[in-house]
């Protein structure tokens, strides 16, 4: 459903959208370059409000989450778009293009989550949540504001501006944030985004709600121990406690090279563990 968007403003005959660190300037009849928000005739407007490409029950640790509310399972929910193009891409085929989708009212989805056994909540997932502002926020308030006691989960790359990360934070319990590298190449040349505002949102986010961070040890890539020491060490600085999941790669989307050496994935592990009190392995 296309909805007038948030955080943007005009720039003579040009919108400057801020959602996002891209600080977008698009043109009449143009797109972002999360391919979601345009501007028709100088207003900016989302067109995947609601729009729902993918939806499961999940056991919190899928998020990853291990140390929140362990064993119990989440209503995980996702649109299509992303504000990074990554080339390892996991959920390319909803994230890089426009999938199909059903529309879902913010009544119905919090309707759902609050009547489905087993369930503590919703998780905003498979995409990227935070280019689903305007729906992400409008139903996790709807859903607070029903019942307190629910959870409201992120799993995000942390590419957001500090401006609608704080207007979201009041109503999220959880996040899990992808911290794809500790270098700005990296970042640059493979994601398509940079690293400082990623680091920048893991501080806000770790004063405001439960944080685990995931970093995707990418062959030929970032699968070195001075990657990972210098990822421990900014996790560490803002706290030993935080969790961090080391995850394991597979040739995916674009990307053909041999999936992480299980060798180096547990040198990874101790190196980490000198930082940081609780890592884990994932996708091995």
């Amino acid at each position: 459903m296309k909805t007038e968007a948030m955080f943007y403003e005009k720039l003579k005959d040009k919108l400057h959208c801020f959602l996002c660190p891209h600080n977008c300037i698009i043109e009449n009849g143009n797109y972002g370059k999360c391919k979601v928000r345009v501007n028709e005739d100088g207003k900016l407007f989302t067109i995947n409000y609601g729009e729902i490409t993918s939806s499961a029950l999940d056991p919190i640790e899928k998020k990853p989450l291990y140390y929140f509310k362990p064993k119990s399972h989440i209503y995980s929910v996702g649109s299509f778009g992303c504000n990074f193009t990554c080339d390892f891409c996991q959920n390319y085929s909803i994230s890089q293009f426009k999938a199909d989708s059903e529309y879902v009212t913010k009544e119905k989805l919090v309707e759902a989550v609050l009547t489905m056994e087993n369930n503590i909540g919703i998780a905003f997932t498979y995409n990227e949540p935070s280019i689903w502002f305007e729906y992400v926020y409008d139903c996790s308030r709807l859903l607070k504001e029903t019942d307190p006691e629910a959870a409201v989960v992120l799993v995000t790359n942390g590419f957001v501006s500090e401006e609608p990360l704080r207007k979201l934070l009041p109503f999220v319990d959880a996040m899990n944030i992808d911290l794809k590298s500790f270098t700005s190449s990296y970042y640059k040349d493979l994601c398509g985004g940079s690293l400082p505002p990623v680091l920048k949102t893991i501080e806000i986010a770790a004063k405001a709600c439960h944080v685990e961070i995931t970093t995707l040890l990418v062959s030929g890539e970032n699968d070195n121990l001075e990657e990972v020491e210098g990822i421990a060490k900014f996790i560490s600085s803002i706290s030993p406690e935080i969790p961090l999941h080391l995850s394991r790669y597979f040739p995916r989307y674009k990307r053909n090279s041999s999936p992480t050496d299980l060798g180096f994935m547990r040198e990874a592990e101790e190196a980490a563990r000198k930082y940081l009190n609780k890592v884990s392995l994932g996708n091995i």
